[in-house]
């Protein structure tokens, strides 16, 4: 695969894919889809905000290469970057921002450790999938990236979002 292939599936973001089941209660009737959820690195320290699917499986750039360590307190010089996990619906108006969720992570490159709270990321995807906006416990900054990353990749979905995502993220 080419560096530009790769790149270029860095920056897809999943809008909306139709309902595999077709509702026909077959196997799987039950099993949450995430096939409308897209992840979205946010990296405060380098003022930049990316899709990067590979967080779905926990295999995202800033992921790779580090040993988790269970415990904040193992990685002390770790950088913050939060994983965002992004939910699009569609209502009346059309696609829109349903659920946003900020997850930290905290990575010490140069030592090869890294923390992440793994329930955390399970509850934010969760509520993300639910409609819920989660990002009040993001520094300003981080949530200022994000605010101008949603708007600039798909000013529709943002202007079809809800007042409560736009107020949450400034």
């Amino acid at each position: 695969m080419s560096g530009d292939q790769s790149s270029e599936n860095k920056n897809r973001f999943t809008i909306i894919k139709d309902d595999s089941n077709d509702g026909h209660g077959g196997y799987g009737v039950g099993a949450i889809s995430l096939e409308n959820m897209s992840s979205i690195i946010v990296d405060p320290n380098e003022n930049k905000a990316y899709v990067d699917m590979g967080a779905m499986h926990a295999r995202s750039d800033v992921e790779r290469r580090v040993k988790f360590q269970p415990d904040k307190s193992l990685v002390p010089d770790g950088k913050l970057y939060w994983i965002v996990w992004v939910t699009v619906e569609r209502n009346e108006n059309g696609p829109y921002y349903a659920g946003v969720a900020g997850s930290e992570i905290r990575v010490d490159r140069p030592n090869k450790i890294a923390y992440k709270s793994m329930p955390e990321h399970v509850k934010h995807m969760e509520k993300s999938l639910k409609g819920h906006v989660i990002v009040e416990h993001m520094d300003e900054q981080s949530r200022h990236l994000l605010r101008n990353f949603l708007q600039e990749f798909n000013p529709e979905l943002w202007n079809n979002s809800s007042e409560q995502l736009k107020e949450a993220l400034g």
